[in-house]
């Protein structure tokens, strides 16, 4: 089969389109032939050779944690789930033409392939925030870089939860982050007066890690308060730094419930080849992003 592959950690350079053998579940896993592979900041990171402590790499290596297919090979007690099953979940080097997963849901009706790989991580990562927040119903939660994927889920998963969110991001996003619920203002100059206008801060969630850590505490008044998925210098300043995930098949069923209800749309921004890895990792890095980046296979 085919995949992406790195020997080296560095650069956007080291990814390689390789000739692999093909992965087989063990007990307690399924393979999908992939249809999609999610995109996610943890991925290039990962090929970059941060310290990520839940990520453990060993060289060489596979990329992508995310992805929706067909499954096409069941592991040993493995129950509810049949060949031919449309899926999405998370694994292990997902950007390839099959690949296991330790974690999966049944996809929604009318979830394409594309849209669904975008939500494992993600959703994943937007519950586990928001609870390591401590936000309650009624109050309200800073979202710094709330246009991407992550903040996307936070956005909607918070305002289904009855908590007001304030979201930060670029001009172009402004609007994206109404349609979402949240109150809406730029990052830059000025942006932590325009917060205050928009009201009290009772708890700040840091996902693109743009050095504004000192900034949150001051809203918020509690370093408790602030969670950091993107600056792992956070905990210099009493700042949770959160990098290691919780239960992905809760995650994925409350995923399931919140798309089926309508609560819950993270759309695809754009679409490579499994050939054009490298461009998505250079896009995902440089931000900006409303909604997904995936993969097709």
């Amino acid at each position: 089969m085919k995949k992406i592959s790195f020997a080296e950690f560095g650069g956007p350079d080291v990814l390689h389109l390789i000739d692999s053998e093909e992965p087989h579940p063990g007990p307690g896993r399924l393979r999908i032939a992939v249809r999609a592979a999610g995109v996610n900041p943890v991925d290039w990171r990962i090929r970059e050779g941060q310290v990520l402590g839940a990520h453990p790499t060993e060289l060489p290596s596979g990329v992508g944690l995310d992805a929706a297919g067909v499954v096409d090979e069941i592991g040993d007690g493995v129950e509810g789930i049949e060949i031919g099953d449309r899926v999405f979940g998370e694994g292990v080097d997902t950007y390839a033409e099959f690949a296991v997963l330790t974690a999966w849901a049944r996809m929604p009706e009318g979830l394409s392939f594309e849209e669904a790989a975008g939500y494992p991580s993600v959703v994943e990562t937007a519950l586990r925030i928001i609870g390591q927040a401590g936000v309650r119903p009624g109050q309200t939660l800073l979202v710094s870089g709330a246009s991407g994927g992550v903040g996307s889920a936070v956005l909607q998963i918070a305002r289904d939860r009855g908590i007001t969110v304030i979201g930060t991001a670029g001009a172009a996003n402004q609007d994206y982050l109404r349609s979402l619920g949240a109150l809406a203002t730029t990052y830059g100059d000025g942006w932590v007066e325009r917060v205050r206008q928009l009201g009290r801060v009772d708890a700040a969630l840091d996902l693109a890690g743009s050095g504004v850590i000192r900034e949150l505490v001051e809203l918020t008044g509690d370093p408790r308060k602030v969670v950091s998925i993107a600056d792992l210098g956070a905990p210099d300043l009493g700042v949770r730094f959160s990098g290691t995930a919780g239960s992905v098949p809760d995650a994925l069923n409350e995923a399931v419930g919140l798309i089926s209800r309508g609560k819950l749309h993270i759309p695809v921004e754009k679409s490579y080849t499994l050939a054009d890895a490298a461009a998505a990792h250079i896009d995902s890095k440089a931000g900006h992003t409303r909604g997904r980046r995936v993969i097709i296979i």
